[in-house]
């Protein structure tokens, strides 16, 4: 649907386009930019491109929207955005692993051969009282995934 829109607007008649943005104008806050990597620069074996949202801060909504706008269809260099020897913080998700047990997700010891119903588990999960799993015992889950903010990279 957005495509016929686009496609529409490049004909000539920008009705479509102009009332959405006059619209996200109006009512958005946060505006954000839909963009994607030129895979086929970097010859790294990735054939599919990098596709992210970009949040776009600073100004009112007006300013923020014409800003996106005359970016549209441009390319942005790494320079346009970074300076040199800039510091930056690096938000991203860790490799996911799936669900898995303490001995892989903690490092737990494995029990001994003969111990009775598995080996691969927490041998104490904790004392009779409190009478709960405090939660610093390892419990087997979610491994990977996770979000994780690198500090202080340097842009070279």
């Amino acid at each position: 649907k957005y495509q016929k829109r686009w496609s529409e607007s490049l004909k000539g008649d920008s009705a479509p386009m102009a009332a959405e943005i006059e619209r996200a104008k109006k009512y958005c806050q946060v505006i954000r930019a839909v963009c994607h990597t030129q895979i086929g620069k970097v010859k790294i074996g990735c054939k599919k491109a990098h596709i992210k949202e970009i949040q776009v801060n600073g100004g009112t909504t007006a300013q923020k929207v014409d800003f996106v706008t005359g970016l549209f269809e441009q390319e942005v260099k790494v320079a346009d955005v970074f300076a040199q020897d800039e510091m930056v913080d690096i938000v991203a998700a860790t490799k996911g692993h799936g669900f898995n047990g303490v001995v892989t997700r903690w490092g737990v010891t494995r029990l001994v051969r003969k111990s009775h119903r598995g080996l691969r588990k927490v041998a104490c999960i904790g004392s009779w009282h409190p009478a709960r799993v405090q939660f610093q015992v390892p419990r087997s889950g979610q491994r990977g995934y996770h979000h994780r903010t690198e500090i202080n990279k340097k842009i070279y």
